[in-house]
């Protein structure tokens, strides 16, 4: 085993258990913010993948259909299973919203690396090269993020909440 596979291991361990932590801790939420980050990975992703050499073959849109529909499937699960709750004691910027989804929320992250790491396995072994590139990886996290945004979009809760020190109906 190299020292990089080793590295890879470990910071994928890591960033596996940051984001399950996070999704087990209540966190503030701004609703005018959850397409900002959908929006600047899908276009940082599109501009990567217009700027690669590597040619597109069928094994790759095969392979990069079913990770998006994969993706796209624990995006939306992910948004419908989001608890809300309204605090009494607002953050810096205002916000008394929170929001997690829980144990489940970080079991799904873990199935979504899970599902993608084994996808860019069985696709490297029979051509599907262009599922390893930073773009593809970013349109994946763009398209996880921006599937969850449609469903938390009719779902945060409508009820007074403050957002940057306004009142929000």
């Amino acid at each position: 085993m190299s020292v990089q596979l080793v590295a890879d291991v470990l910071i994928g361990i890591a960033l596996v258990a940051f984001l399950a932590y996070r999704q087990t801790t209540w966190r503030y939420l701004d609703p005018a913010r959850i397409w900002r980050g959908p929006l600047v990975m899908g276009i940082i992703g599109v501009v990567l993948l217009v700027q690669t050499t590597a040619t597109i073959t069928s094994t790759d849109v095969v392979f990069l259909g079913i990770e998006a529909l994969v993706t796209i499937g624990v995006g939306l699960t992910t948004g419908r299973i989001t608890r809300f709750r309204t605090v009494g004691t607002p953050d810096e910027k205002g916000r008394t919203l929170q929001s997690r989804t829980g144990w489940l929320g970080a079991g799904l992250w873990i199935v979504l690396v899970v599902v993608r790491v084994g996808l860019d396995v069985v696709g490297g072994h029979l051509g599907a090269h262009l599922l390893t590139s930073t773009g593809t990886v970013l349109l994946v996290l763009a398209l996880n993020r921006a599937a969850r945004a449609v469903v938390l979009d009719q779902r945060i809760p409508r009820g007074e909440h403050r957002v940057r020190g306004m009142m929000v109906r």
